[in-house]
């Protein structure tokens, strides 16, 4: 029950940390969610478990690497491979030749080995720090796709290293090339043993597919299940966890996109969606972890009189910035880029990772003996994450935003938010896609029309010549308009329709062209024109005023608007060039939203309240869809704190019209 109360409380604090991040955004919310589990380490009634690092690897590692793995965009990492390998080997091996000796000078009572152990584990960078301080700013691309792959990888290799010294510590033997030896046969079976088991995993989902069993909830499972069970296996056979649901997460991403078809899309949705709420509650348990542990490694050196306090907290700062200056030197020896090599430097920040590590440290030697300095190794590992935390906090914005204002013009940042923009709306427009059936179809194509014109509105929105748009607008319509004209025309001479219904699309058509032309005259020329037509067809003859559904010269009406549609269109595309494609793109969205409205536009068989319900499930998707899309540019980093609130208020406003619109149905 205590533990159960634990976990009730820390998940709570998760939340909690969701919303104070809202009234504080300058701070990152990983630092509000170890400050939050300081204070909760204090609380009397919180039952307080150990950190058992191998469960923390199983429970928390394997699962937050295995999505990064299935995420991170495959091209991009392979582009910057031999850069990504150059920190994620060659950095932390550096790290570990140079800082192991300046720790073990600048505190002798740890030996040269434990010294090299404490280097091993400060070296790798936390994937879940870094993405968690890369969400608040927008680091540039490149960058942004360096730490991940480093991310990935470095923890294999840091923590090698790290066990490496560790056995060397308590046995006293090592040897170089045995070292090396293990460490190729470690990484690489890990990736072996982790690639085969994932085909086999997806193996296994198609051969369930091919004997009907479709259950999303099974094949959810099984996805689930996968990192948990890959990462233990591969332990078994002593290679690297890490690597192994790495490489199977990768696996998954690569078999998804090759045989991923329409029966797998609601798997798709209900995936995304759950992952999302794992991976949000993993990653703020693995802070409050942190932060519930850091006051008792803090304590045993605080209140030792062995140490002077304000010493060991200059070793904290020392070492950071033997770490730091050993990353940005590598950096610039490849890029010989001030700027960037600065803001590469300090988005190194340490995480959970290290700690836990740190904590499987042997409480004794092989001989019996206390290890050495364990207590003090621990103090420095929650004060070098802390620090690196909150440096990147404080000055990866200045960088970032300096940055930003060299080589970014306002024009730029326009077109970066319109594509933004163009995104969400897209992510929209793919659940309304997904989710139509018999049912909702009507509604659905519906939906899609809008959002199809709102996306070409956006795009267009985006043009700096606002005005010259607009004429290049006008003048594809007007074109498009004159193609319907000749359909009008070429109906009324073969005698497919009567001369009142090609009177009335005629009317229709001039309508359009006034609206399109002269804005000034526009009321009294349509008053005028309508009077003077209605008069002049009076009696039988008359053109009606309105042709709706229920006319009996609506199939006729549909068939010829439909085929006027497709004429514009065709003319539409003939007239598309390099210079007046978006303006092609508006006018095209406008069309092929009104050959859907038409091919819809029947009379109901359902009850309105029926057909109203449909509509609002299937847009509250979409919205929801918008809102998922927003949160994962804003994580990515692709957009800021700022704009995603902007994007989020205008989704929540249409939402807001929504169910407004549906009360009363």
């Amino acid at each position: 029950m205590e533990i159960l109360l634990m976990v009730l409380v820390l998940l709570l604090l998760i939340g909690v940390s969701n919303v104070l991040s809202r009234f504080v955004p300058f701070i990152p919310i990983p630092l509000i969610q170890i400050a939050l589990g300081i204070v909760a380490a204090f609380l009397p009634s919180l039952h307080h478990v150990p950190l058992n690092p191998e469960l923390f690897m199983v429970l928390f590692i394997a699962p937050l690497l295995f999505n990064d793995g299935k995420i991170t965009p495959r091209d991009e990492l392979w582009k910057l491979r031999t850069y990504i390998l150059l920190l994620a080997l060659g950095l932390v091996f550096v790290t570990v030749l140079v800082a192991g000796p300046f720790i073990h000078w600048l505190i002798p009572a740890i030996p040269l080995s434990a010294a090299f152990a404490l280097a091993s584990i400060l070296s790798p960078t936390d994937a879940v720090a870094v993405g968690s301080i890369a969400g608040r700013i927008k680091l540039p691309g490149k960058i942004m796709r360096l730490l991940e792959g480093e991310a990935l990888m470095n923890d294999a290799s840091g923590l090698v290293a790290f066990n490496f010294a560790i056995a060397a510590t308590v046995t006293g033997y090592f040897s170089l090339p045995e070292a090396a030896g293990s460490f190729i046969v470690i990484a690489a079976g890990g990736l072996l043993i982790g690639a085969l088991l994932g085909f086999s995993v997806v193996w296994l989902r198609l051969l369930l597919r091919r004997l009907g069993i479709e259950d999303v909830t099974l094949h959810m499972l099984i996805i689930i299940l996968t990192p948990f069970i890959i990462y233990i296996a591969a332990e078994e056979f002593h290679v690297s966890g890490i690597l192994a649901v790495v490489a199977a997460g990768v696996v998954h991403a690569i078999e998804r996109d090759r045989v991923e078809s329409a029966s797998s899309v609601q798997l798709r949705v209900v995936s995304d969606s759950t992952w999302s709420v794992i991976l949000f509650s993993l990653n703020g348990l693995v802070f409050l972890l942190l932060g519930l542990e850091i006051p008792g490694v803090v304590t045993k050196i605080w209140e030792d009189p062995a140490y002077q306090n304000g010493k060991v907290i200059g070793y904290i700062f020392l070492i950071t910035a033997v770490l730091m200056i050993l990353r940005f030197l590598v950096v610039w020896a490849r890029d010989r880029q001030l700027h960037t090599s600065l803001i590469t430097a300090l988005s190194g920040v340490r995480g959970a990772l290290t700690l836990a590590a740190a904590f499987s440290i042997p409480m004794v030697l092989q001989n019996g003996s206390p290890f050495p300095e364990r207590n003090l190794i621990l103090f420095i590992c929650a004060g070098v994450i802390l620090l690196t935390l909150i440096s990147a906090s404080i000055f990866l914005p200045m960088l970032v935003r300096k940055s930003e204002d060299a080589t970014h013009q306002p024009e730029d940042r326009s077109e970066e938010e319109r594509s933004a923009r163009i995104r969400v709306l897209d992510a929209g427009l793919r659940t309304v896609r997904e989710e139509m059936d018999d049912a909702n179809r009507q509604d659905g194509l519906e939906l899609i029309g809008e959002y199809t014109r709102r996306i070409q509105q956006t795009r267009l929105e985006g043009i700096s010549d606002m005005g010259e748009a607009w004429k290049q607008v006008v003048a594809i319509r007007l074109a498009a308009v004159q193609a319907e004209r000749e359909v009008g025309e070429q109906w009324l001479r073969e005698g497919r329709i009567s001369p009142q219904l090609a009177a009335y699309f005629k009317a229709s058509l001039n309508r359009v062209e006034l609206l399109l032309t002269n804005r000034v005259k526009i009321k009294l020329l349509i008053v005028l024109a309508w009077t003077a037509i209605r008069r002049l067809f009076q009696g039988g003859n008359r053109i009606p005023a309105s042709i709706t559904p229920s006319d009996p010269q609506w199939d006729s009406y549909k068939a010829l608007k439909l085929e006027a549609v497709q004429r514009a269109i065709s003319q539409v595309k003939q007239l598309e060039n390099e210079e007046n494609r978006d303006a092609v793109l508006t006018v095209l969205a406008a069309y092929k939203g009104l050959a859907l409205q038409y091919q819809t536009n029947k009379r109901r068989t359902g009850s309105r309240r029926q057909v109203s319900l449909q509509r609002k499930e299937l847009e509250l998707k979409a919205i929801q869809s918008e809102r998922n899309e927003i949160q994962a540019l804003y994580e990515k980093g692709d957009i800021d704190r700022q704009f995603a609130g902007r994007l989020r208020m205008d989704v929540n406003y249409r939402e807001a019209g929504l169910f407004e619109s549906q009360e009363g149905h």
